[in-house]
């Protein structure tokens, strides 16, 4: 990629708003941008400039120059800018059409426009970030939720990399030490003990498998899940249904079989978003309709990454509840024991593994509860503060993992008491993925690949 041309792109998404910025980050940036402003003072770098947006190549006198817009200009100067670049900001009123010719005007001058995530990229490779910062950018544009958004600001700011940081210079360390003995062995340099290179291998190993162990919760944070609410028909699906979502999203009648195809809505429990889906009621049934809406109940039970059955606690647990709870065996399940305020004595569930809540649709008893039952369950004991820094990247995943198998074969190297030429392959081996999840060995297809999934001006 060129970094020495001066890009262009609108950075505020696409659409007619009440402000609009193009930016120009590069060499030229300013010189491009100059002739297009009637600024009112001069302008100053970090600080934003009120004036006119105007065609360069007006008639007359520049100060009579046709005036197209009012602008708020700021200007960054090289290396205070968040590529490092001079980067001037142009804010004008969210005109599609006024933004799209500030655009071609920068580019009739010289600019070129940028490619999705070029701005970021930038910032990556003249290093104002380093790659985990840079993919935290992105997931903080993609937030749907405020929990998701400070996740991301958190590793913005670097928690992820302090946390690989001490975990990589312990293995830098080792390695420096087995390096000096094989090379400086006639100059009477200490070789480490196998039980002390093991022991430095472990204090290694622990951290890092605590990290990869993050990314269970970290994959829910970042991607959510989904929640198929099962069970028979009036149990009072779609009243729960309604209850988390907090509005009557979904039809309630006391009429079995209401609910004849897939009802979802996307909500934040936990800041984790979890996409309901209510489904229609399992029974057996000659109504074509209705039995189209239960095979695809059935479908969803098997797809969904969490299953809330619903029972009805106002009759006693019939065998077509029990067929519902054997076939949700070995699915990640929240039983909702319904109508608490109508409980009767008969109800009984005889399988007592699974988690259960009581709850009332109706006076929304165990609502609350029930969302944090939900949380709890999906999560499980890998909730992480946010500031300890986890893994929510699937990329990343892999790369701890890829470094922990590599330690593992170093241990077995140690054991078996492999020359230490030998081991410090795997030492490297396992350095390497670490370096590649912070950019420091990332080839450029990674790179194409992450930065390509950027919006363009950013």
């Amino acid at each position: 990629m060129n970094l020495d041309d001066t890009i262009v792109a609108i950075a505020t998404p696409f659409g007619r708003g009440g402000i609009g910025i193009v930016r120009l980050a590069g060499p030229e940036a300013l010189k491009i941008a100059a002739p297009m402003l009637r600024l009112k003072h001069a302008i100053e770098p970090g600080r934003a400039m009120f004036g006119d947006l105007i065609e360069p190549d007006g008639a007359g006198a520049p100060g009579e120059a046709q005036r197209i817009d009012e602008v708020v200009v700021t200007y960054f100067v090289k290396p205070h800018s968040y590529t490092t670049d001079h980067i001037v900001e142009i804010s004008a009123h969210g005109s599609p059409v006024v933004l799209r010719h500030v655009v071609e005007l920068a580019l009739a001058r010289g600019a070129r426009l940028a490619e999705p995530g070029e701005f970021t990229m930038r910032a990556f490779l003249n290093g104002r970030i380093d790659l985990t910062q840079a993919e935290a950018i992105r997931d903080l544009i993609e937030s749907q939720t405020l929990f998701q958004a400070k996740i991301a600001a958190q590793q913005l700011e670097g928690v992820l990399s302090k946390r690989l940081h001490s975990i990589k210079q312990g293995l830098v360390e080792l390695i420096a030490l087995l390096e000096a003995g094989i090379d400086f062995a006639e100059d009477d340099v200490s070789v480490l003990p196998p039980d002390r290179i093991l022991e430095r291998i472990k204090s290694i190993r622990e951290p890092l498998n605590q990290l990869a162990a993050s990314f269970a919760y970290g994959k829910i944070v970042h991607e959510g899940l989904s929640l198929a609410i099962i069970g028979k028909p009036n149990v009072g699906k779609s009243s729960l249904f309604n209850r988390l979502v907090e509005r009557e999203r979904a039809i309630v009648t006391a009429t079995p079989g209401t609910t004849r195809d897939l009802v979802s809505e996307t909500v934040a429990i936990g800041g984790i978003p979890v996409k309901l889906i209510d489904t229609a009621g399992i029974r057996l049934s000659t109504d074509e309709v209705e039995s189209i809406g239960i095979r695809k109940s059935l479908e969803t039970l098997a797809d969904a990454d969490l299953v809330l059955l619903v029972l009805d606690s106002s009759q006693p647990v019939s065998s077509e509840d029990e067929q519902l709870l054997a076939q949700v065996e070995g699915k990640l399940v929240v039983v909702a024991e319904n109508k608490s305020d109508i409980a009767c004595a008969g109800f009984e569930v005889h399988n007592r593994e699974l988690p259960r809540i009581r709850t009332s649709a109706l006076t929304g008893e165990g609502i609350s509860r029930l969302r944090e039952l939900i949380l709890k369950h999906a999560a499980g004991e890998n909730i992480a503060p946010p500031e300890a820094g986890f893994l929510t990247n699937l990329r990343h995943a892999g790369l701890v993992k890829d470094s922990l198998s590599a330690l593992a074969a170093a241990v077995t190297a140690v054991e078996t008491r492999i020359p230490h030429e030998m081991l410090l392959m795997d030492l490297y081996n396992a350095l390497r993925p670490l370096d590649e999840i912070t950019g420091a060995t990332t080839n450029d297809d990674v790179l194409n690949l992450i930065f390509s999934r950027f919006c363009i001006g950013k």
